[in-house]
C-alpha cells in the first residue's frame, strides 16, 4: 500500500467502543451492512475517555463541517454522531450505523473523507472544528 492510500491512525474512546460492539451485538442491527465500522473499530487504538484529545470526533460529539460537491459548491453543517436510538431524522444527528457516521467517528479537526451521495456522486468532507465533545466537557461516562 502506498504511503498516499494508508489509513492514518485511528483513536477511539475506549467506553464509545464498547457500546458500538454492544450495539452491533443487538439483533435489529444484525443483518445491517456494518463490515466498514467494524473494520474500523478493529484497527483502532482504544484511550480512556480522559486521555481523548479534545480535537477528535467521539459519540455525541457535534462537529462543524465543510462538505464540497464534485460540482465545487460548498456547504457548511454542524453534525452530531449519535447512536442509532437518538437519531431522530433531523439533517444534523447522523447515525454512527449511517456509512457518514461510522466515517466520522475518529476524525480530528483538519481531516477530510470523501462521502458518497445519492446518485453515485461524491463529495468531500472536512472537519472544520469541533463545538461540543463530552469527553472534553468531563462527561466521561455519557
Amino acid at each position: 500500500m502506498s504511503a498516499a492510500n494508508q489509513r492514518p491512525t485511528l483513536l477511539l474512546s475506549r467506553i464509545d467502543v464498547e457500546r458500538i460492539e454492544d450495539l452491533l451485538e443487538r439483533q435489529e442491527y444484525r443483518n445491517l451492512n456494518t463490515d466498514a465500522l467494524r473494520e474500523e473499530l478493529d484497527r483502532a487504538e482504544l484511550v480512556e475517555p480522559s486521555a481523548v484529545p479534545n480535537d477528535l470526533i467521539t459519540m455525541n460529539s457535534t462537529a462543524q463541517v465543510k462538505v464540497v460537491g464534485e460540482d465545487g459548491n460548498e456547504h457548511e453543517y454542524a453534525l452530531t454522531l449519535v447512536y442509532p436510538r437518538d437519531a431522530d431524522g433531523s439533517s444534523d444527528k447522523v447515525s454512527i450505523l449511517a456509512p457518514v457516521g461510522s466515517a466520522l467517528l475518529g476524525l480530528r479537526v483538519g481531516s477530510s473523507i470523501d462521502w458518497p451521495m445519492p446518485g453515485g456522486r461524491k463529495a468531500r468532507l472536512h472537519v472544520l472544528s469541533i463545538r461540543y465533545q463530552p469527553e472534553a466537557s468531563g462527561e466521561l461516562h455519557r
